[in-house]
């Protein structure tokens, strides 16, 4: 029997638990890394070293594909269309990766399909982002380039005209959006197949510090069951219309008057999903690799009352190895997984899950095993 051969474009650390969620049902991955020290360079076995953006380069790495998938949504979109047109199925394909690699196209296919955002449109210079807050309720403004942007970077909130030159410096397109009284962040995470099958995970509350994705909370606490609902509906009538295959994230906002706005698309695996490796029946990496395949997707239910999943990002102690010994000891049931990552201060290096049926105590556990590893709790 011949199992299929899943390109991976990227090396990063979804990645890596892409392909640890292939292993147990014998799918091969083909990555193509940006050097052989990336995350998941380290682990998998067939690797090409080369530039994504270069379609030679592509083109090469993509024979003895039987399918090509992302750990990032950086890949030309023209490039894609090119594999495409060379027989290569491209999962999620082109059209529906633009949604997640251009703002503003996003926001304009948000608008059509009826979707809430914060209100938002293109501005040419300083002086249309004044306007664009004009319009509103004035300053301040959340200002962000249409590509390239990823934890909290290629975003800047202004507060006022003189500091909305800096975005302008990149030379693309600069999108705003009111900048939103939001309760809560969430993310309602859903995986659907080229023949349309689908499944939601429970919506989170996602916490974020500076920027950065810190604390997954699974499900979100006190979340009202229509609210919940819908987002969940919503983020699968966004998959269904977009024509996502794989992985969807949609990143919302839960406003102090009620409702739910979509703040970023995702098409792939992602950090507000990491939860469900030990928390959730299928992970969204091993239903990711279902869906890129077409087959049947697994079971997204929760296995416990709460899962929390805390980044470990890099401090001042390298050595996070020798942290084991107390984190372990001290919690049993505590699943760490770590991406094979040069630690430094603030980079995401790992991150920890917990579970069980008291919040309070789920919450201290991931937070104390990510304070020790990282060396900000010593005891």
């Amino acid at each position: 029997m011949t199992f299929p051969v899943v390109g991976m474009v990227g090396g990063g650390q979804l990645a890596r638990m892409t392909h640890e969620a292939g292993i147990p049902l014998g799918i091969r991955f083909k990555l193509l890394s940006d050097t052989p020290q990336d995350s998941a360079a380290q682990v998998v076995s067939d690797v090409v070293i080369g530039d994504y953006r270069d379609l030679d380069t592509l083109r090469e790495f993509a024979r003895g594909c039987d399918v090509i998938t992302f750990d990032h949504e950086h890949v030309p979109t023209e490039h894609l269309r090119a594999l495409e047109a060379d027989g290569i199925p491209v999962r999620p394909g082109p059209d529906a990766l633009v949604h997640a690699q251009d703002k503003g196209v996003m926001r304009a296919k948000l608008d059509a399909i009826g979707v809430p955002c914060p209100r938002h449109r293109i501005v040419s210079d300083p002086q249309d982002v004044a306007a664009f807050a004009a319009e509103g309720d004035g300053f301040p403004v959340v200002l962000k380039t249409v590509r390239g942007g990823y934890d909290g970077k290629g975003v800047w909130v202004v507060d006022s005209v003189e500091e909305a030159a800096d975005p302008f410096k990149a030379g693309v397109p600069v999108l705003a959006e009111e900048k939103v009284d939001f309760l809560r962040e969430l993310a309602a995470n859903v995986v659907r197949s080229p023949h349309g099958q689908a499944v939601a995970y429970p919506v989170v509350e996602s916490r974020q510090v500076n920027g950065v994705c810190d604390t997954v909370i699974a499900p979100a606490p006190g979340l009202d069951e229509g609210l919940a609902v819908r987002a969940s509906e919503m983020a699968l009538n966004i998959a269904k219309e977009l024509d996502v295959v794989g992985h969807l994230a949609v990143e919302l906002f839960q406003t102090r008057d009620g409702r739910i706005l979509v703040n970023e698309l995702a098409m792939r695996p992602h950090n507000s999903g990491h939860w469900s490796m030990d928390g959730a029946v299928t992970s969204q990496f091993a239903n990711h690799v279902r869906a890129v395949l077409d087959l049947p997707l697994g079971d997204p239910r929760p296995r416990a009352g709460w899962t929390v999943m805390v980044n470990v990002l890099g401090g001042d102690y390298p050595d996070m190895y020798s942290a084991y010994l107390h984190c372990m000891a001290r919690d049993p049931q505590l699943k760490i997984h770590m991406y094979g990552k040069d630690v430094k201060p603030g980079r995401k290096v790992g991150h920890v899950n917990t579970y069980g049926d008291d919040l309070d105590d789920v919450l201290e556990r991931a937070r104390h095993a990510a304070g020790y590893l990282r060396g900000t709790i010593t005891e």
